[in-house]
């Protein structure tokens, strides 16, 4: 087998596409991942790095705590502990009326069977986190979920994958993908490649790869926005969304707080580049100060904005191609794809290896654009 053929090409070198490289090198497969930038140089490095089961669109839970069940024994999969660390998840309720919509939900997911979110009242709220706001009335929180380091745990997927022989080649262009001969051959900016099989994890650029598969797939780009502040004294040990108003908030143990949550910039995946809104990062900052006033006193150091990649419904692409055998895409997961990086490199790795699945994809479908 030379050098450029194998088994599975990968196109996409964000933590999914490391992740499927990585489990589908342990299920015996040869691996070839191509990146047009370098590893974690879009999504998979500049979001939050929340691991959370927490608020997961329902179709979203069954894979989000199968991937759970990786990230606590990440050390164990990829021989680095990725910086994660166990911390609770927690979605803060302002008013009777949020607190009344996050009961619902709690209700219903255990309605569905699952047990880890729960509402907290006011006093619950204060235990975990005492300098919150005191007009806020409670939460719905995942207790044990956490956080973790995107960089390192991209990166980390890639070496232990390099260790089991996969073959990456960064800074290589995917121009067109076809099947030829039973096979895929894959035309890149530094010549051909060629695989059994082929698995689209390209982001943001992932909806060009499906169109020459003759598959709609209608993957925007989207730049979410991050603030970094200076060292604080320690106050907060959980990581904290808003019911009422977007945002991710967590302390790292070095002080510093990381603000994100929904506010985006402007992407421009053509050139790779996004541009902060500074109107927009000054409402991430106002929903910080809402939640927690000591954030008034806190000094920014700096921002940035990342490119990812979004469906229209907010959930992603992950499952076979409706329309050529033997390919497969894991796309689109809309800003928050971090947590459940291991379990769907896992999922992609046995639908590849096995030709089946026992989880729950058809919401997942690209089908579901078909007429779109």
């Amino acid at each position: 087998m030379s050098e450029r053929t194998a088994d599975l090409v990968v196109v996409g070198g964000g933590l999914h596409g490391c992740s499927a490289a990585l489990h589908a090198a342990m299920r015996g497969l040869s691996v070839i991942v191509i990146e047009k930038d370098t590893v974690a140089r879009h999504a998979s490095g500049v979001n939050a790095g929340g691991v959370r089961r927490l608020g997961r669109h329902y179709a979203e839970v069954p894979i989000s705590v199968r991937s759970m069940e990786i990230w606590r024994h990440i050390e164990d999969l990829v021989d680095d502990d990725c910086g994660f660390q166990p911390a609770p998840q927690i979605k803060v309720a302002e008013t009777e009326e949020e607190l009344a919509t996050l009961s619902a939900r709690a209700a219903e997911m255990r309605r569905m069977g699952f047990s880890h979110e729960v509402i907290l009242d006011q006093a619950e709220l204060r235990h975990h986190l005492p300098a919150v706001a005191p007009h806020c009335v409670g939460g719905l929180a995942s207790l044990d979920d956490g956080f973790a380091i995107p960089y390192n745990t991209t990166f980390a997927f890639q070496r232990k994958a390099r260790e089991l022989g996969v073959r990456f080649f960064e800074n290589t262009r995917v121009t067109t993908v076809k099947r030829e001969n039973g096979a895929w051959r894959v035309e890149t900016s530094v010549g051909v490649f060629s695989g059994h099989f082929l698995l689209n994890c390209a982001g943001a650029w992932a909806g060009e790869i499906a169109r020459q598969l003759g598959e709609n797939a209608p993957v925007e780009a989207i730049a979410p926005m991050m603030i970094v502040t200076a060292r604080m004294p320690p106050f907060c040990t959980a990581v904290v969304g808003g019911c009422g108003r977007p945002l991710s908030f967590k302390q790292m143990q070095n002080g510093t707080v990381v603000i994100g949550g929904g506010r985006r910039g402007i992407p421009d995946p053509a050139t790779n580049k996004s541009e902060i809104r500074f109107s927009q990062l000054r409402l991430s900052a106002e929903a910080a100060i809402g939640i927690f006033p000591i954030m008034k006193g806190a000094t920014i150091v700096r921002s940035w904005a990342g490119i990812e990649g979004r469906m229209p419904d907010d959930i992603p692409v992950i499952g076979p191609s409706s329309s050529e055998e033997n390919a497969f895409h894991a796309f689109g997961f809309s800003a928050h794809g971090f947590q459940m990086g291991p379990g769907v490199g896992a999922i992609m790795a046995e639908l590849i290896a096995n030709g089946q699945t026992n989880a729950p994809l058809q919401p997942f479908s690209i089908t579901r654009f078909a007429h779109s």
